[in-house]
């Protein structure tokens, strides 16, 4: 897959696209390797990251990182294509990347990837977008399960989360037989008790919170903040947006000496379907 290619098929922004090409012909990537070779590969992924930070150095804006993990995108692609797994799968898993981008444009002003650290686990297929949520392999304490995550953005109703769920068993079951678990695991601000009197009864984000045990708060966590405001984490709160009901919400419960923090919780697999198939 040409690189170009590529870029289409995710949805990177043009003007990201064009930066890259600039990054690309204006220094050799021939001594990054072995290192875009690792990132492929989910027992070596992230020691390849750490690696390439280090050897990039001066890097404005994450530019020349992005350009490497979209380097070891391009190669997966093939790894996704021999096992089979859906190319609408491949998409939404590596659409990460302008979303990402596009976060940053929203917090910071301008377009930058600052994401490294997290996107080394798609570059592995360690982490797939199955509809609305993502699923990364995990072993926890000795235990194998699949850990939760929700994009930005993502309609958390019941029956969209339902819907990603059965996909999701379908998945693993398809492409992963061997993989044995039994639960999924979630560390989220949208998981926090906190959130749930500022909430609706209708609220998808509490009906979301119904499907877990709650087993640890940390409300010391302040990832919230740039993730319901999409501000700098620092901002001041009296300066941050009113724009939508939680954000008043949340606000509110801010000024007053509150914090909203994260939770931990799990929630057991549940059964794939009753005979009836989820497409992709």
């Amino acid at each position: 897959m040409e690189l170009a290619t590529l870029y289409r098929l995710i949805g990177l922004q043009p003007e990201m696209a064009e930066r890259l090409e600039r990054c690309r012909t204006g220094r050799s990537f021939k001594p990054f390797e072995p290192y875009l070779e690792q990132l492929t590969l989910p027992e070596t992924a992230q020691e390849a990251y750490q690696s390439l930070k280090e050897l990039l150095g001066d890097d404005p804006d994450g530019v020349a990182m992005l350009y490497c993990q979209l380097e070891a995108v391009k190669r997966v692609h093939a790894r996704y294509q021999e096992k089979g797994i859906p190319e609408r799968i491949f998409a939404d898993t590596m659409g990460c990347f302008p979303r990402f981008l596009a976060e940053c444009e929203k917090k910071d002003g301008r377009m930058h990837f600052d994401r490294g650290w997290w996107s080394y686990r798609q570059t592995s297929m360690r982490l797939f977008r199955i509809g609305a949520l993502e699923y990364e392999f995990r072993t926890q304490e000795g235990e194998q399960v699949i850990a939760l995550h929700v994009p930005s953005g993502v309609d958390l109703s019941e029956q969209s989360v339902d819907r990603s769920l059965g996909q999701a068993g379908r998945f693993f079951r398809t492409y992963y037989r061997d993989y044995e678990y039994r639960r999924y695991v979630g560390t989220s601000w949208l998981l926090s008790p906190a959130l749930r009197p500022l909430l609706p009864e209708t609220s998808h984000i509490r009906s979301f919170q119904d499907r877990f045990e709650i087993v640890r708060e940390y409300p010391d966590n302040k990832e919230f903040l740039e993730l319901v405001f999409q501000v700098p984490g620092d901002t001041p709160y009296a300066q941050l947006p009113e724009a939508t009901s939680l954000q008043r919400g949340v606000k509110a419960l801010l000024l007053r000496g509150g914090t909203v923090g994260a939770a931990y919780g799990t929630m057991e697999r549940p059964e794939y379907g009753s005979g009836t198939a989820v497409p992709f």
